[in-house]
């Protein structure tokens, strides 16, 4: 085998992209110099890795297992690399998390000071539904995933950060209206989350078990999209309370209190069993272990409801 560490990083932003030419682009190459490295990596093998159907590209069960391989040598080689910057507490590389999109408001004051402390470390940190989180922790793309709900269907361990409460909301004016007339408050549009939510997921199951008849339902794809359509008196949304605390704060959102809420859970930090991890980021579970209590005191005084 004559493969080059440079093959194996082509050969699977290929596999990532199913293509030469989005491939070329990423890597910052041209198509011709892909193409060539993909034709010598294949040399290597008696069976194709690739084949094209009607002028696209398919990469072969035979190559993805090699993909597989691939990914697994590549990883390995950073451990390597990182083994002695490790020793010397000089930390360095890449940590690649996927947060749900609630995550945002709470993520970055896990890393602050991280970060600071070790500036040669690359953050990767996708902002997306837990439906994305989850295939990405699935896929082995990531090694941490920021979510409230713990997947059925995956073997992981978990790190608690901070509680996650979700309340019902609504503007001042809707809100005082519902309490002073205690209005039933199903008589007002819901907003949801779109499907693949794990707040909307929570809030179904919230509607469903309480048998609220909704008035009208409103989809938006992101907290801070429904949260703006809350505080303009479109309707009422249940939401976690992590990421309107100055409204709240302020009176420009209103609780209102209803039998069942607010719904808890835990905000988890989370990575698949067997992932091999980096030496940075087996130091970034260490650091939280030791400060999360502290980060929790200092930057999460959640309002008095």
């Amino acid at each position: 085998m004559n493969y080059t560490i440079s093959q194996l990083k082509i050969f699977l932003k290929v596999v990532e992209f199913g293509s030469i030419t989005k491939a070329a682009d990423e890597l910052h190459l041209t198509q011709p110099a892909v193409s060539i490295q993909i034709k010598n990596f294949q040399k290597d093998f008696k069976f194709p890795l690739t084949e094209i159907i009607n002028k696209k590209l398919f990469v072969t069960d035979f190559g993805r297992e090699i993909a597989s391989a691939c990914e697994n040598i590549l990883n390995e080689l950073e451990i390597i690399n990182y083994k002695s910057l490790g020793y010397n507490d000089n930390y360095t590389g890449k940590l690649k998390i996927s947060i749900v999109s609630t995550g945002k408001y709470i993520m970055p004051y896990y890393l602050a000071d991280f970060l600071n402390e070790h500036p040669d470390v690359d953050l990767l940190m996708d902002v997306t539904n837990k439906s994305k989180v989850i295939s990405s922790l699935e896929k082995n793309e990531i090694d941490f995933a920021l979510i409230s709900i713990l997947p059925d269907n995956l073997n992981v361990i978990e790190l608690e950060l901070i509680e996650n409460q979700l309340y019902l909301v609504g503007n001042k004016e809707i809100a005082d209206e519902i309490i002073k007339n205690n209005k039933f408050i199903d008589s007002k549009p819901f907003i949801y989350r779109e499907p693949g939510s794990g707040t909307r997921q929570m809030m179904e199951k919230f509607i469903s078990k309480n048998k609220f008849h909704t008035k009208k339902k409103i989809e938006l794809t992101s907290n801070e999209a429904v949260k703006q359509a809350v505080l303009a008196g479109i309707g009422i949304s249940i939401m976690p309370i992590i990421g309107i605390k100055s409204e709240i704060a302020s009176g420009n959102l209103k609780i209102i209190e209803t039998k069942g809420l607010p719904i808890t859970t835990k905000w988890r930090l989370v990575w698949l069993k067997e992932k091999k991890l980096s030496p940075i980021a087996k130091h970034y579970i260490d650091y939280l272990k030791k400060v999360k209590d502290n980060i929790n005191k200092v930057s999460f005084s959640i309002p008095k409801i």
